[in-house]
């Protein structure tokens, strides 16, 4: 693995208890929740069925998901709907996906091939609290290449969300209400998403952020320029000073997107495209997804579990790990999959001045674990055509519930419906996101969670 993630992952275990809500037991919870079947009282989110023909977008934010499927319609990329997916949840759900964090994608293009692009938030070269933010520089990458239509359009949604508003979704409440005492530790946060008497807004209420929506204009205007240089890159840095952070101009010019060959392991008569380790990213997931094989794929993963987390020594974990994972397949046949992560629900919970960033946690603290549990998987046929494209993310239960599926589809088991995913019982925190494709290819959320699938509108 690289050497970032095993130093994450060496972590003492007292580090990661302090000052967070502990999941206690961890692969005791596994197996519960990966072993259980589909609990309609949990909820769920909406799946959608499509012919293989027309683009589909899975993920935790049901705002996020319809400006995916919007793009989609427009003749977008899957590049491009994921694109938009991220910029739209750094104003829609800011709990798990921001400016000031990072993430890992792939890509699956019938021409071009398999591309991994990692972006991780990084350490800054003299430490300190918070970390150097990759998702602008490495959403901008991915866009630039597989990408179809302008990147100002990819943005704008974001950018509208941010400054006309929006109303908070089931799925974010739910969240929200979970993390209120981060929320009350930033101004910002506080002011846009607690009412007078300090407790989390309802769901349904419309929030805006024109400092984001600023932001987001720079970025739209300018690319990645418009975040790692200039006005808003002064901001953060400034901010993350001002508050015992290290970030450096220099630690901003030098990021770079790290673009790479995934991994590719065999499953049944299917090629599985899985983070590679070098890239620092999805440890636990290549070594978890690596061990998970045979014919019972429950009685696999949970034994795979037990196995990696006894191996990464971990026993306890922050309960919000400030993750979330996304998907879409367009009508080209282009997949991609992402996770990303904040390192801590709502990252820091700093705002960086006037900007709208939230600051994500550096690597070395108790949530900067986050990065190994970010788990985007595509599988393919024979011929080369997606049979499936998903994340876990947010921690093992979201990682163990991606290799079910993929273990589900190895085993010729069926994967078009909600109840033939497993939830994994911590959702929304913790969530599994997948496009299946078959005959149709349907978009399946997470079936604990209220999130969503969606087919794009065909005249």
């Amino acid at each position: 693995m690289g050497s970032r993630a095993a130093s994450i992952l060496a972590l003492p275990m007292a580090a990661l208890l302090t000052g967070c809500s502990i999941t206690d037991t961890i692969s005791d919870t596994v197996t519960s929740t990966v072993g259980s079947a589909y609990n309609s009282t949990l909820g769920g989110g909406a799946s959608s069925a499509a012919a293989p023909d027309t683009g589909l977008a899975v993920g935790d934010e049901p705002f996020a998901v319809k400006t995916g499927t919007a793009i989609l319609a427009e003749g977008g990329s899957a590049a491009d709907a994921v694109t938009a997916m991220f910029f739209a949840m750094t104003a829609t759900y800011p709990v798990a996906a921001g400016l000031g964090g990072g993430g890992i994608c792939l890509v699956a293009d019938p021409s071009k091939g398999l591309r991994e692009y990692d972006f991780l938030a990084r350490a800054a070269k003299a430490g300190g609290a918070y970390a150097v933010p990759g998702s602008v520089k490495g959403f901008y990458d991915l866009q630039a290449t597989f990408g179809a239509l302008p990147w100002q359009r990819d943005v704008a949604p974001g950018e509208a969300f941010a400054a006309s508003g929006f109303p908070i979704s089931h799925n974010f409440a739910t969240r929200l209400g979970n993390t209120l005492s981060v929320v009350r530790q930033d101004h910002a946060l506080a002011a846009e998403f607690l009412d007078s008497a300090g407790r989390p807004k309802a769901e349904g209420t419309v929030v805006t952020n024109p400092d984001l929506s600023e932001t987001l204009a720079t970025i739209r205007l300018s690319g990645a320029d418009g975040f790692y240089k200039g006005v808003v890159a002064d901001q953060v840095i400034r901010a993350a000073a001002a508050q015992g952070g290290a970030i450096s101009p220099q630690d901003f010019a030098d990021y770079r997107t790290g673009i790479d060959n995934p991994r590719i392991l065999t499953q049944g008569g299917y090629s599985a495209a899985i983070p590679n380790a070098s890239t620092g990213a999805g440890a636990f997931a290549n070594a978890l997804l690596a061990d998970a094989r045979g014919p019972e794929p429950e009685s696999a993963v949970v034994a795979a579990v037990r196995q990696t987390l006894a191996q990464f020594g971990i026993s306890a974990l922050p309960a919000d790990l400030g993750g979330t994972g996304f998907a879409a397949v367009d009508r080209n046949g282009q997949a991609v999959v992402c996770g990303v992560t904040m390192n801590g629900a709502f990252g820091a919970a700093r705002t960086a001045g006037e900007s709208g960033v939230l600051l994500a946690n550096a690597p070395a603290s108790p949530a900067g674990i986050a990065g190994a549990f970010l788990t985007p998987v595509i599988a393919r046929d024979g011929s080369g055509k997606v049979a499936m494209a998903g994340a876990g993310a947010g921690g093992p239960n979201g990682t163990a519930a991606i290799a079910y599926a993929l273990l589900r589809l190895a085993g010729g088991q069926r994967l078009d419906r909600p109840g033939d995913l497993r939830s994994t019982g911590a959702a929304p925190a913790v969530a599994v996101n997948v496009i299946s494709c078959g005959s149709v290819c349907v978009a399946l959320p997470d079936p604990g969670g209220h999130g969503l699938g969606a087919g794009e509108a065909v005249n």
